[in-house]
């Protein structure tokens, strides 16, 4: 039967394959299959480097020396002889391609027709024959003579306890003419999971599947043989894994040439079994309630439905919450299955019918409070002396209530000494009276705590001022342990049913409510002690008649007007009423008007001085006037304060503020009142000029690399100025971004003396700021980048000399800010690229000429050979 020509195009795409050997490569040896099976025949192309997939031709031979018919084709549809056709449409004979150099040859349900020899080929045009362009292999059909069916004994389905035996039985035998192997497989199907129990290979060994290799060893799980073809999976102890499908899958292998076929493998569904979970039930009474220091009962009642050879290990648990998390379990006794007893000192577990535990407590104490669990577990004897575990269950929580044995007593507190005035003796007696049940093993321990009273509708919170605990260690309170070791607070025990409270000098925050509690601490087994109870006394109030202190400050200037350069001096008197022995600490204040170099009503602490007459600065940091200011006490109850060399920027109002101290027994002192004065102002009348400042610049646009020149220029209006009595700090700042919503950078500043100070930059550009004129003053940006984009402005701080001298501060100007924008040469961005480019693609010019040229005289050079050309079937047209 006649092939279509080729296409030119896929003929000229054939033509530009590599002239290099190639070879053919098939199965070696031959391959054995039974009937009805399928036969997979592989064959790839090694050293074979062409553009696109290799094609594969497939023919057949009944028997050696035969000729060969056409099979299939991965060229052309009808390369099959007429034989095969019906097969390829019905899809029992197809190829499939793994990669573009290998090919797979299917045929489902081989018969023994198919037996013989399978060639397969590739159509080659090179121009040179190099290397095996076709290879052979020989199938060998066998009949099935595989026969593999389960056992008649057990039945179908299986029923069992965990723990009871089973076995299943698998009958597979062979009747086929060459010599093979039987491999035998269980696999235990539970749902669409299947997994191996144990295998029997073709070499005679035992596999355990995963999971199932410490019951092979312990002999729980084994597969032995009965007769010739009966194969008996036997389970001596059925655990709740082992339920589901049980198959038998038999394999049936040939070995030829030292390696070894699958020839073919059956499966069959042997027993379906189930187990039946064993009923476990644990019961303890639910609430129990015990005196301390008597003992605890209870009873574990255990429930099942197990008969057999079956022992119980149970354990009892104590936890403190219901829910008897594990981690918070604690052991009390266990009885392993062998009747072996541990428990825990005071605990003991008994054993008091076949299915009642009993579990003892002596001596309860409070710890013995909560909740107890009983655990049972049920084993049963596997093989080899082994033991299983079936089931376990938990009881329900028996909530175990102690009751305690509390004192009963009542407490009174009294003020046994009561103060008239400040720094008067206080004495508080707390007393315990109707102590009853009182035994030996309780101990009385008190705490003191105070409570102001307050007028409002606050709630009251009281105060720790000491502790006694149950070993009569005395701890004090946060606020009372420094006047406690002063000796200041007093506390004491005066009788086995007494304590008092001693405070040697009563101040004002003394006064307020004082309550005591007496607790009772009970004598633990481990002779520790505990809290067991906490009573109360009815709080007392200690006060006392007394006026409140008063404190009036005078202020009062001594010159009612001056100048700027002049200085400014007031005196504060002070006069105070219900203070003893009063010393007074004084704080210069000053409040800035509305509209000054500060924000409005803004409040300075200028200078200080305590009541030892120690002068310190507050926040007074003019560096050139740090002698500018004194502070002095002239009476006892009279302060001056003088600020010298007054400026513009000390506009405002003055006060003393005055903080009386009064004696509090030894070195300390306490704060009795404080007073405010009125105010003193200073505010200058003056008719100086008004200073503007603006920013001006020819080159607000520059070109990276270039220079920037800004200038700041000062204007001057109202009464004219000898330029030598004026003076100006001058700085600029930057704001790097199209808004002015981010925080100007600092850049660079000259100061009134001429003094230059530059910020650090992260960038390459250098600034540079100078005078350059009586109001002018030139900043320059060397070197601008792109970073240097944005609103620039300048801040001028005027100097104005006085007549009589002196150098005066005038009120801050700023100028509106000037945006200057960096733009980028663009040729000079692209020089260098543009040239670098031209260059490679030069350089891969010339290298692509160089190579074609070595290509078209070493790879072209053998002679074209025409003498299989006849014999080839892909070359029946003359090709040029």
């Amino acid at each position: 039967m006649g092939r279509p020509a080729p296409r030119p195009l896929l003929l000229a795409l054939l033509a530009l394959a590599l002239c290099r050997g190639r070879v053919v490569r098939v199965p070696a040896g031959s391959l054995v299959r039974v009937a009805g099976t399928e036969l997979v025949i592989p064959c790839n192309v090694s050293d074979y480097d062409g553009p696109s997939e290799q094609n594969f031709d497939w023919s057949f031979a009944a028997a050696a020396g035969g000729g060969f018919v056409a099979l299939a084709s991965t060229w052309e549809a009808g390369f099959a002889a007429q034989l095969y056709q019906g097969r390829l449409q019905r899809g029992e004979i197809l190829l499939s391609r793994t990669t573009n150099d290998a090919v797979e040859l299917h045929i489902k349900n081989v018969q023994p027709s198919d037996q013989g020899l399978y060639r397969c080929s590739t159509p080659s045009t090179d121009a040179t024959v190099q290397g095996n362009y076709e290879a052979t292999v020989q199938v060998e059909v066998l009949p099935d003579a595989l026969h593999v069916s389960a056992g008649q004994q057990p039945a179908a389905a299986l029923s069992l306890r965990e723990g009871e035996p089973f076995e299943l039985r698998c009958s597979a035998s062979t009747a086929s003419p060459l010599h093979t192997h039987l491999s035998v497989q269980w696999e235990l199907q539970r749902g669409p999971a299947r997994r191996s129990v144990l295998s029997l290979t073709y070499e005679g060994r035992f596999r355990a599947g995963p999971g199932y290799e410490q019951r092979c060893r312990s002999g729980d799980v084994r597969l032995d043989t009965v007769g010739s073809d009966i194969y008996r999976l036997s389970v001596s102890r059925a655990l709740s894994a082992d339920q589901g499908t049980y198959q038998c899958v038999v394999s049936e292998w040939i070995g030829q040439q030292g390696t070894w076929q699958e020839i073919q493998e059956k499966t069959v569904d042997v027993a379906s079994v189930a187990i039946q979970p064993t009923v476990l039930r644990a019961a303890v009474a639910r609430n129990v309630s015990v005196a301390e220091g008597k003992e605890l009962d209870l009873t574990c009642n255990v429930t099942t439905d197990r008969g057999d050879d079956v022992r119980p290990e149970v354990a009892w648990f104590f936890s403190r919450t219901p829910d008897g998390a594990l981690p918070g379990l604690h052991l009390l006794a266990r009885a392993d299955r062998d009747s072996l007893v541990r428990s825990s000192p005071r605990v003991a577990l008994s054993h008091v019918d076949a299915r009642s535990y009993r579990l003892l407590v002596r001596d309860v104490s409070q710890e013995n409070a909560g909740y107890y669990f009983c655990h049972v577990a049920l084993w049963v004897p596997g093989h080899n002396r082994s033991w299983h575990k079936v089931a376990e269950a938990k009881s329900a929580p028996a909530g175990v209530d102690v009751t305690r044995l509390e004192p009963n007593y009542q407490v009174y507190l009294n003020v046994s000494k009561a103060p008239e005035f400040s720094d008067d003796p206080t004495e508080l007696q707390c007393r315990i009276v109707d102590a009853r049940s009182a035994e030996a093993s309780f101990r009385f321990a008190v705490s003191w705590y105070h409570r102001v009273d307050r007028r409002s509708d606050d709630a009251a919170t009281s105060e720790l001022l000491a502790v006694m605990d149950g070993d009569w260690t005395l701890r004090y309170g946060e606020r009372s342990a420094q006047r406690a070791q002063s000796g200041e607070f007093i506390f004491s025990k005066e009788h086995v049913d007494t304590f008092s409270f001693r405070i040697r000098r009563t101040t004002e925050e003394d006064r307020g409510s004082y309550y005591c509690a007496v607790s009772a601490w009970a004598k633990q087994r481990n002779d520790t002690w505990a809290k067991s109870k906490d009573v109360l006394s009815k709080p007392v109030n200690v006060f006392w008649a007394a006026e409140d202190s008063v404190l009036v400050v005078k202020a009062r200037q001594l010159k009612p007007f001056f100048a700027a350069g002049n200085t400014f001096e007031m005196t504060c008197k002070v006069s105070s009423r219900n203070i003893k022995s009063p010393r007074y600490s004084v704080l210069i204040t000053a409040e800035k008007p509305a509209g000054g170099l500060s924000s409005p009503n803004e409040t300075r602490y200028l200078i200080s001085l305590d009541r030892d007459s120690v002068v310190r600065l507050e926040n007074w940091t003019d560096a050139s006037r740090v002698d500018g200011v004194v502070l002095e006490k002239v009476q006892e109850d009279e302060f001056r304060y003088r600020m010298y060399q007054t400026q513009v920027s000390d506009a405002g109002l003055y006060r003393c503020l005055v903080t009386a101290w009064s004696p509090a027994g030894g070195s300390l002192w306490r704060e009795a009142a404080t007073g405010l004065s009125n105010p003193i102002e200073i505010d200058f009348q003056t008719s100086g000029p008004i200073f503007n400042a603006s920013v001006h610049s020819e080159t607000p646009s520059v070109i990276r690399g270039e220079l920037i020149k800004l200038f700041c220029i000062v204007t001057v209006e109202g009464a004219a100025l000898d330029p030598d009595d004026m003076a100006f700090d001058v700085s600029w700042f930057a704001v790097h971004s199209f808004g002015s919503e981010q925080a100007p950078v600092f850049l660079s500043s000259l100061d009134r003396r001429g003094i230059v100070t530059t910020a650090p930059r992260a960038w390459k550009s250098v600034v540079s700021l100078e005078r350059v004129g009586a109001l002018e003053f030139l900043l320059q940006v060397h070197g601008a980048e792109d970073q240097d984009f944005g609103n620039y402005h300048c801040s001028v701080a005027p100097w104005v000399r006085s007549p009589t001298g002196s150098w005066q501060e005038e009120a801050q100007v700023r100028a509106k800010p000037l945006f200057v924008t960096v733009k980028m040469d663009v040729l000079t961005a692209f020089k260098y690229p543009l040239l670098i480019g031209i260059g490679l693609s030069t350089l891969i010019g010339l290298l692509s000429c160089l190579i074609g040229y070595c290509s078209s005289h070493w790879c072209c050079k053998k002679e074209v050979q025409e003498t299989r050309r006849e014999r080839r079937r892909l070359m029946s047209m003359e090709m040029d």
